[in-house]
């Protein structure tokens, strides 16, 4: 596979999404992270703060870029010629859903995309963008589940003192 998209919100990057995107940097050529942007949404950070934040993180692998987009995903990978979409997976629960939006899109991309879904590493199973923003914003501590400069940031949006 030479091209592959794995994409997400991202709002926050966690360890989960990092542990990702390192092993799928290591089955294809070059891997687009996609901060998917969706303005009916109100995000924690702006597409481009999680753009800093992701290219921070991945600054040691070579073949990773990052970049945002709005819209279909089916839309984005035929615009941009990918061979492989890479979806993670913590649970059944994600299966479920992950498998219907795949096939869905199978029948948008106009030519043959693989997607492939990689399972989360246990230690971060349970670990969502949702949950960690919740717990950090009530003041909870959710060190080692998010990168640490994701942390320094996520705190100083919610107005937390060290």
């Amino acid at each position: 596979m030479k091209k592959a998209l794995f994409a997400g919100s991202f709002d926050p990057l966690t360890y989960g999404h990092l542990d990702l995107i390192k092993r799928a940097s290591k089955i294809c050529e070059h891997l687009v992270v996609g901060v998917i942007y969706n303005p009916q949404k109100n995000p924690l950070f702006e597409p481009e703060e999680r753009i800093a934040l992701i290219q921070n993180e991945c600054k040691d692998l070579e073949n990773v870029t990052v970049s945002a987009f709005t819209g279909l995903l089916a839309d984005y990978v035929n615009k941009n010629d990918f061979n492989m979409v890479v979806r993670g997976l913590r649970g059944g629960t994600d299966f479920e859903y992950e498998i219907s939006m795949a096939q869905m899109n199978a029948r948008l991309y106009k030519e043959k995309v693989e997607t492939v879904f990689l399972m989360t590493d246990p230690r971060y199973s349970f670990v969502s963008s949702s949950i960690a923003k919740e717990v950090c914003s009530l003041g909870g501590s959710i060190e080692g589940l998010v990168p640490e400069a994701v942390l320094r940031a996520m705190k100083e949006k919610y107005g937390i003192n060290e």
